[in-house]
Order: structure tokens, then sequence, then C-alpha cells
């Protein structure tokens, strides 16, 4: 709970005080551990938990447009706005 919501010291006090007080939580001395232990590794552990949930690709390069409809069979169809997106993907690293 404490690395998803990446917790600033504040949060990390409250939700830790709300489980020592919790029937069958934690001890105030573990605690302490667990406050010094993210204060200590909390960039590392967040940045853990997001190389973990990245996919293999990465975005690359990105163009875009919006194009209107200027002749149609329809008259209700003409200034349509459409947009084109091209995405290039490549390999993490690469």
């Amino acid at each position: 709970s404490i690395a998803s919501a990446d917790m600033d010291l504040n949060q990390l006090e409250a939700f830790l005080t709300a489980q020592t007080k919790k029937q069958g939580g934690i001890t105030p001395d573990q605690a302490a551990v667990i406050a010094k232990f993210w204060k200590n590794h909390r960039t590392h552990i967040h940045e853990s938990l997001i190389n973990q949930s990245r996919w293999d690709n990465v975005l690359k390069n990105m163009n875009w447009r919006v194009d209107l409809k200027s002749q149609l069979r329809h008259i209700d169809q003409i200034n349509t706005p459409v947009a084109i997106v091209e995405m290039e993907l490549g390999k993490n690293g690469q």
C-alpha cells in the first residue's frame, strides 16, 4: 500500500498509525522500522515499480494532424474533424 500510493512522510505516518491501532496490526517498533526503511529507499522502490510496469516497447516518436473534410455526399458530414495519429514504437533501451 505504501509503495503503490507513493506516500509522502505525512501520509506514511498516518497510515502506520492506523496500522498500529488496528486489531492484529503492526507494533509501534515495526512501524518505526517500516518508516525508516521507506524514508531511506522510497526513490529506489518507486523507480523499480515504474520499471516493472512498463511495456517492452516505448514511444519513440509521434506525429499527429487534424483534417477537415471539405467534400462529401452528405452535407452534414462536411467540416467533420478527423484526427490522424502516427506513433513509432521501439524496444526499451534501444
